[in-house]
This record gives structure tokens, C-alpha cells and sequence, in this order.
């Protein structure tokens, strides 16, 4: 069976070192100087986000036939828009000089700079029809606003026009909100660190991020976008039911929460391959908005190409979680 995992990460040396200029350094002005060093030693190397040779083993080992692939939070997405406009568009050449170099395995998500959404949409709109690039990749939020806000609305009107998706990808939370939520004496800089992100932080920061896009109604306004959302659903799922009885009444929408969530939002597991999350989800959605993904090189699990099989499901909706979502949503 073909396998399409669709948020598989990259990074170009020559992107961050241009970002590194602007920034001192993008990441260590975020977390401690603690969780720095943890991040140093636990995390894939720059080396690694681009070695194609590696990459292609692992795809090949795992039966993975085409990763989409996408820069995660070493982008230039939040930079001033003096920065930010040029280093986006550099950044989507770079990678699309790697998808050209092997297109038949690898295809792209664009960097854009949202800082500057009329120049994003434009350069959303170079990336589809010049570069080939199947939608955009958005991390977290700009200068505390979530994208929610009006001020981004040409960015998400582009990708409806193009009929492609926006997939929205956890990013470091704000530091008074990890300070009171995640920080204590109790623990180290480091769990601090890991609470306030990949252990839990960011996960429910994307889910208010897709909960606000339903509120806001944009969807009313833009009835044909498509957002996708990765790790499970970033904790939303579980909460469909309850924001019905209780948001629903309130909001001004044409139609419940859950409706616009199982309509116009596609879920991935970013590589979390847990099987009771997994029955959950199959539970609460349909299986023609699960697409399969792993967070490649942050996780390899050695059941990456075995997982789906291990799951309940009809050879036809296995199908459609591996390969037939993607290629239908993606046009790929």
C-alpha cells in the first residue's frame, strides 16, 4: 500500500543562517539557556533536517513513498516583514530546489510571511503556481495575535482561491503564558521547557488557534478553506461535544463547532502512533479527514510503515488514511 506522510520537516543552512543574522539566534531567544542546551543535544542537527540521502533510506526502509515537506519553527515566518518578505521567499526556493532534485518522492508546503498577510497571500500564491508547493505551513502565533484576526484575512481568502490548505504547526507559547502555566520551582528549566511545548503547551496553543478560526466565523465567510492540524488534533477532538453545548449557543455561526471542525479541518498524527488516541479519533471523525504524517526527523518510529495495519480499519479507509486523503486534498 503507498504511504504519503504529509508533515515531514526541513531545514536549509543557508535559511538559518540568513535568519541567524537578523535574529542573534531564533530559537535560543525563546527557551532558557538550560533548555538550549537540551535542545543541542536531543534534537535532529541542522545536518540532519537535510540530509536527502538519510531521508530517502528512511522512506524507503518504511515504505514511505512521498514526504511533504516543510519548515518547522527555524523559518523566517515571524520576522519584520522587512526580514521576513525576501528571507520567505528565499526560503521556498531553497526548498524547491530540493523537491526538483527528487519530485516524485518529496513535495512542499510554503514559508510565508505573515507579518505582511497581503505579501504572505501573494507569495502563497507564487509558491502554488510557480514552485508547485501543494498549500502553506503557519507556526504558532505573530506578536501574540492569533490568526484568527481580521489583519490576516488575505492569506486565508488566497488559499481558498487556490484551493489549497493552511496547516497550522505548534510554535514556542508566549512567555508570561509559560510562566504561569507551565513554570514552578518544583521542576527544572528544562521540564519547564518541555511542559510549555512538545509535552503539552503548544499542543493546546494550536487547539485554541483552530478553536478561534471556527469561532470567528471565517469559515461562514470562507466556506471552501481547509485548515489542517497535526498531533492528533492538537487536544480539540475530545471537546467537540462540549463546545456544542455550551460555545454553540452563543457564537454567531451558521453551524455547530463540530460541524465546521469535521468539515473543514483535516487532522494528522505528526507521528504520535499511540492506539488508543488513534481509536478515539477514528471514533470522532470520519476517516476521509486523517492523514497520515510523522514529524520526520523528530520522530522515526520503526512502526511508521506498519502502524495502520495494526488499527481496526477496512483496506479501503486504511487506504485513504495513507495515501488517497492526501493526494486528493493535496492534488497531488
Amino acid at each position: 500500500m503507498k504511504i504519503i506522510t504529509i508533515e515531514e520537516h526541513f531545514e536549509s543552512e543557508v535559511i538559518t543562517n540568513e535568519i541567524n543574522k537578523v535574529t542573534g539566534n531564533l530559537i535560543s531567544g525563546q527557551v532558557s539557556e538550560e533548555m538550549f542546551e537540551y535542545m543541542q543535544k536531543e534534537l535532529p542537527t541542522q545536518a540532519e533536517m537535510q540530509d536527502t540521502k538519510e531521508r530517502l533510506k528512511f522512506m524507503d526502509k518504511h515504505g514511505i513513498d512521498m514526504q511533504v515537506l516543510s519548515y518547522g519553527n527555524t523559518s523566517p515566518q515571524n520576522l519584520d516583514p522587512k526580514d521576513a518578505v525576501p528571507l520567505a521567499k528565499q526560503a521556498n526556493n531553497e526548498l524547491a530546489k530540493v523537491i526538483s532534485e527528487n519530485p516524485d518522492r518529496f513535495a512542499g508546503f510554503a514559508v510565508l510571511p505573515v507579518g505582511s498577510p497581503v505579501e504572505a497571500a501573494n507569495e502563497l500564491k507564487r509558491a502554488v503556481e510557480e514552485l508547485g508547493f501543494k498549500g502553506a505551513l503557519v507556526k504558532g502565533t505573530y506578536n501574540n495575535k492569533y490568526l484568527d484576526d481580521a489583519f490576516f484575512f488575505p492569506i486565508f481568502e488566497m488559499a481558498e482561491k487556490l484551493d489549497v490548505p493552511i496547516y497550522f504547526h505548534p510554535s514556542f507559547i508566549p512567555a508570561n503564558v509559560a510562566e504561569q502555566y507551565f513554570t514552578s520551582d518544583a521542576w527544572s528549566d528544562v521540564v519547564t521547557g518541555i511542559f510549555s511545548s512538545a509535552g503539552f503547551g503548544w499542543h493546546m496553543d494550536v487547539g485554541i488557534q483552530v478553536v478561534r478560526m471556527i469561532v470567528s466565523g471565517i469559515f461562514d465567510k470562507l466556506p471552501n478553506l481547509k485548515i489542517i492540524t497535526g498531533h492528533l488534533g492538537e487536544m480539540v477532538p475530545m471537546f467537540l461535544e462540549r463546545m456544542d453545548d455550551t460555545i454553540s449557543h452563543w457564537a454567531k455561526l451558521d453551524r455547530k463547532i463540530s460541524d465546521y471542525y469535521r468539515t473543514n479541518i483535516y487532522v494528522t498524527p505528526s507521528g504520535l502512533l499511540y492506539k488508543n488516541e488513534w481509536k478515539f479519533l477514528l471514533n470522532e471523525l470520519d476517516e476521509e479527514h486523517i492523514i497520515y504524517a510523522l514529524d520526520y526527523p523528530f520522530v522515526k518510529p520503526e512502526n511508521a510503515g506498519t502502524f495502520l495495519d495494526s488499527l481496526d480499519l477496512s483496506d479501503a479507509n486504511k487506504a485513504k488514511i495513507a495515501y488517497k486523503n492526501a493526494e486528493k486534498l493535496l492534488h497531488l
